[in-house]
């Protein structure tokens, strides 16, 4: 799939897209590693800095991680608006980076899972204000040009 001519967005926002729905879909599995940046070039004819910029807006999304010299992977569980629903206990730090392995989950207990659970929501909430601030500044800076 090459970028679509007729599709006013960018190429990084349209491979994005193409992404986000077959995470959404389940086509891409929690914990799935998703294509390199090569291979994503490849797949929508792009270069690989837009394919970076595709990955990083799934990141900042909340819908794909990366581990430095791994790869990119699919969140443990996906809800219906693209949010965290789950969070997964890793019997070790090892398995929790191992990529490629989705490691067993166990019900999450303890102070600490709570309190990972109430920065993940502080995060999320970050995330939407930074994206909402955002679009105001491009709003603005349209305007700004016009």
């Amino acid at each position: 799939m090459t970028p679509s001519t007729h599709d006013a967005r960018p190429p990084y926002q349209q491979a994005a897209e193409a992404i986000r729905a077959e995470i959404k879909s389940g086509e891409l599995k929690p914990g799935e590693q998703l294509p390199s940046h090569r291979e994503l070039q490849e797949r929508f004819g792009i270069a690989n800095m837009t394919a970076r910029s595709a990955l990083r807006v799934l990141r900042e999304e909340g819908l794909i991680y990366t581990v430095q010299g791994r790869g990119s992977y699919v969140v443990d569980a996906i809800g219906p608006g693209g949010e965290l629903i789950e969070i997964k206990q890793y019997t070790s730090p090892e398995s929790a980076i191992r990529a490629g392995e989705a490691p067993e989950s166990t019900e999450p207990t303890g102070a600490l899972t709570e309190a990972l659970l109430e920065v993940r929501d502080q995060l999320r909430t970050l995330n939407a204000e930074v994206q909402t601030l955002k679009r105001e500044v491009a709003e603005l800076k349209a305007r700004q040009d016009s």
